[in-house]
């Protein structure tokens, strides 16, 4: 059950972070600013509101009455070019805004303000920027079709400032089944806070209960590891169908970078439970009795034994200490570096692993300061198995 619920608990805290808190969701879409599918879906989509509503006629009229009687006698030649040039001011105009600091500050006040927009798309409450329109859920450009039209009027383009107030829609994700990912998606958030707890507590009462501790542990571990690992390759897999999916209005590239930043902190998280169960299972292994483990252990013995002998330094009383409170140490030692995955924010897999690490040098340092190590070092004891099977007596 541990590890059948592990992927969901991975998944709801991801969910509960995404809806229940503004600033990370800022922080998590605010990139998207300055990715390169995104400004040339935002260009587009604004360069063609402004095209749709650019007045000719009154564009002509700003022209010298004594000019005006050639230039509309042209313009049965030029309409096209014309037309063509002026769109190109407007893309160009755009496209500059897009990439300037200004759009980047923007994206981020618009999806800030749309936050609770955003919880209506996923969860049905709310209302915002960010609507749901069908099975689609889109970002009303509005804003940014506003300062285009300033930009435009700054350029010589007066007419722009004619233009009404235009909302058009940069779609952001799309699903002929949004009502059930709705619902699934909110019930997935409402648990955020304690699946994951609900979770440990069943791998630890399983493991509890085993009759074969240490092989429970590594079994739940792996087990952890293997249905975290498959929602990570379902990550993946779901992106390749779901951008196939997409009807042909819809920017593919921008959808793919809209999707990839949202679950980037989904897939960090799946990389750091997957880097934490192989190594809960590898120290549970190492800590076992097998011929492979004793052997392992043995070397490192040695190993630090042969950096003592050759230092010559003797740990006096602080070693004696040491040796009084090994086992509070070690597993203190163990204790603070749960607490530290638990408390830190977002642990990455690089982060697992460094902690890890981190404890392996502490482990290694009261095993040197310990005196009575010096004579245990040789020891090896081979594993016996009792009639049974069940592995060491």
């Amino acid at each position: 059950m541990a590890a059948l619920l592990a992927p969901l608990s991975v998944i709801a805290v991801w969910s509960s972070d995404i809806v229940g808190d503004t600033d990370r969701y800022v922080s998590t879409v605010a990139p998207l600013a300055s990715d390169p599918d995104i400004q040339a879906s935002v260009t587009t989509r604004v360069t063609n509101a402004v095209m749709d509503h650019v007045d000719v006629p009154l564009l002509l009229e700003q022209v010298t009455p004594e000019d005006r009687p050639r230039l509309e006698a042209a313009m049965g030649r030029l309409e096209e070019p014309l037309m063509s040039g002026l769109r190109g001011l407007v893309e160009s105009v755009t496209a500059r805004f897009v990439s300037s600091d200004g759009f980047a500050t923007l994206w981020s006040e618009l999806n800030r303000g749309a936050h609770q927009a955003v919880n209506k798309a996923l969860t049905g409450s709310g209302g915002g920027a960010v609507q749901l329109e069908g099975d689609n859920v889109t970002v009303d450009l509005a804003p940014v079709v506003e300062r285009v039209k300033a930009l435009l009027v700054d350029n010589g383009l007066s007419v722009a400032d004619k233009i009404p107030e235009l909302h058009t829609d940069l779609t952001v994700a799309t699903s002929e089944e949004i009502g059930k990912v709705q619902t699934g998606f909110r019930l997935l958030q409402l648990m955020g806070g304690w699946l994951p707890l609900v979770t440990v507590l069943m791998a630890a009462a399983g493991v509890l209960l085993a009759f074969r501790r240490r092989r429970a542990l590594i079994t739940a571990a792996l087990a952890v590891v293997v249905t975290v690992g498959l929602l990570g390759v379902g990550l993946s897999v779901f992106r390749v169908f779901y951008l196939d999916a997409l009807p042909a209005s819809v920017n593919s590239a921008a959808a793919g970078s809209i999707y990839d930043t949202l679950v980037r902190f989904l897939r960090g998280t799946v990389r750091a439970v997957v880097t934490l169960g192989v190594l809960t299972a590898v120290a549970a292994w190492l800590t076992g009795e097998s011929r492979w483990a004793l052997s392992v252990r043995a070397g490192w013995r040695s190993a630090l034994g042969a950096a003592r002998a050759a230092t010559g330094l003797s740990p006096g009383p602080v070693g004696v200490l040491v040796h009084r409170l090994r086992t509070w140490l070690n597993w203190g030692v163990v204790a603070l570096a749960v607490l530290t995955i638990v408390l830190w924010d977002r642990p990455t897999a690089m982060v697992t692993l460094c902690l890890a690490l981190t404890v392996l040098a502490l482990l290694a340092v009261l095993e040197f300061l310990d005196p009575a190590a010096q004579h245990t070092g040789h020891r090896h004891t081979k594993p016996v198995d009792d009639a049974s099977g069940r592995g060491p007596a």
